[in-house]
């Protein structure tokens, strides 16, 4: 019988020996930010140290440049898959300010310390396989969606990552996010001289926010809907002949997300009907679904971060989303919260981004990688778990 602790420990020592080459690698490229769809050099980086630790390597795929999967231990056959997710996009202005720099390495960090010691005979027993799968584009195109449509993740049976937080906790439920895009086309005139011949798109848009914000004393007090002005017009003596603003919507609720994506068009229209503008609209992002938590697999993170001493605090609803939430919705997810800032500071932001280069950070980043990889052994060496936790992922999906 496989002594599970005995490779737990292992994979802590493996973890140690490496942990100079991901602090490194984090701080780079905290230093140098990429956008999503453009993290070329931090998908190169992340992938050669994965390859490097023994693990065979698939780069570009689902049609992202910046996509890759690793198979670093197992061949699969006999039992369940476990996927390790890595994320290393930056948001513009602020750099890392959501710490992916960390989940990067820290998902990385687990899959190198399993491939090592694959190498070196001490899971030639192991039941299942592990892979990491670098996710591009978290922030902005929702690199995850590409990877479920490409078919990635028809063979896994559990996904789990990490994230920076203001505490340690598994985290719960996150929204669903819609986003459309309203464009308003009206006629130019001179603002002083005739203004009476134009028909005022600006006019439309302002009104657009109007109407949303009346709206929002009659939608579900746990339901957002923010947004910007992208396009206001050029000269203050023209009337602005196009004028544009975007909007998010979210909820916990897929389906009443969309029923108020449908209400904020209708504030729209109203707007164009108002004014005398005509309008068109889009989404501009593809949905980022509702994440649901797998308790099962929650279960099994928290004890490790525990046995490595953290103290887990209790999980909470975020009012935010990600397209974790989506590979949520067809496989059984858990998602590692840690501790990185205090509740004071606020997240995407520069202060974030520092965070990640203390000595708190790299901490943080060396308890997160040593937590997936003794989960991701627990999961594969308890079939049980993996039948408990699919068991309980058809029970939400069907009731949700």
């Amino acid at each position: 019988m496989t002594d599970i602790q005995n490779l737990k420990d292992k994979v802590q020592r493996q973890i140690d020996q490496i942990a100079p080459q991901l602090i490194e690698c984090s701080d780079w490229m905290a230093d140098h930010p990429e956008i999503g769809l453009e993290e070329f050099q931090a998908s190169a980086k992340l992938s050669q140290m994965l390859e490097e630790a023994g693990a065979e390597v698939e780069r570009g795929i689902a049609g992202l440049p910046t996509a890759f999967q690793g198979t670093v231990a197992g061949s699969g056959l006999d039992g369940a898959t476990v996927a390790i997710l890595a994320e290393y996009d930056a948001l513009p202005d602020v750099g890392h300010g959501c710490g992916h720099n960390l989940i990067g390495n820290a998902a990385i960090g687990a899959g190198m310390a399993l491939s090592l010691l694959r190498r070196e005979g001490a899971l030639d027993d192991l039941p299942g396989k592990v892979i990491v799968i670098g996710t591009p584009a978290e922030e902005n195109t929702g690199g995850k969606i590409d990877l479920l449509e490409g078919g990635y993740f028809k063979d896994v049976d559990a996904a789990i990552m990490m994230h920076p937080a203001t505490s340690d906790q598994i985290a719960a439920r996150h929204m669903t996010v819609m986003g459309v895009e309203f464009e308003f086309h009206g006629k130019p005139a001179h603002a002083a001289f005739d203004p009476h011949q134009g028909v005022n798109a600006l006019d439309a848009v302002i009104q657009t926010f109007v109407n949303i914000g009346l709206l929002r004393q009659q939608v579900h007090p746990e339901a957002r809907i923010h947004g910007v002005i992208t396009n206001g017009g050029g000269a203050v003596n023209i009337i602005p002949a196009f004028a544009a603003c975007r909007f998010g919507i979210r909820s916990f609720d897929v389906k009443y997300a969309r029923e108020l994506k449908g209400r904020v068009i209708d504030c729209a229209r109203a707007a164009a009907t108002a004014t005398g503008a005509r309008l068109e609209y889009r989404d501009f992002m593809r949905p980022y679904l509702s994440y649901i938590p797998n308790d099962v697999f929650g279960a099994v993170i928290k004890a490790n971060m525990q046995q490595l001493g953290r103290s887990v605090g209790k999980a909470a609803d975020v009012n935010a989303s990600t397209d974790f939430g989506n590979v949520s919705q067809v496989v059984p997810t858990a998602y590692a919260s840690f501790g990185l800032c205090d509740p004071d500071v606020g997240w995407h932001s520069k202060e974030v981004a520092a965070a990640t280069k203390t000595e708190h950070g790299h901490d943080v980043l060396v308890s997160a990688a040593k937590t997936l990889a003794m989960s991701a052994l627990d999961i594969l060496f308890d079939p049980e778990l993996v039948t408990r936790a699919k068991r309980e992922h058809q029970s939400a999906t069907e009731n949700g």
